[in-house]
């Protein structure tokens, strides 16, 4: 019987982990940059988008696919950055334990 209150101690611990690492990565800003910094983007550990930060010199009307393409990019380096940041504050929520390739953990 002590092993399962042991067990169920350690469960509730990790639990209060995964909660406090839920709250951290709405917490958790990561800039994703693009275009020699000229185009920022900002974004949640989540991948909640915050911001968007544009060089006014890159608004031209006639070319609006540079400014498109510059802010994709910049888009995806913030999610990269976003998801190995996420993937660092639940492995240590988790006590280390690491999660097989491809796999998350539930929002």
């Amino acid at each position: 019987m002590k092993d399962l209150m042991g067990l169920m101690k350690q469960a509730q611990a990790m639990q209060q982990k995964m909660a406090d690492a839920q709250a951290k990565l709405d917490e958790e800003v990561v800039t994703g940059e693009a275009g020699a910094g000229m185009i920022s983007v900002s974004m949640t550990a989540k991948g909640d988008l915050k911001g968007v930060n544009i060089d006014k010199s890159l608004i031209d009307p006639e070319e609006p696919e540079i400014l498109e393409d510059l802010i994709l990019a910049a888009h995806n380096d913030a999610r990269r950055k976003a998801e190995q940041r996420q993937q660092e504050i639940l492995k240590d929520a988790a006590g280390g334990l690491e999660l097989p390739p491809g796999m998350q953990m539930p929002f």
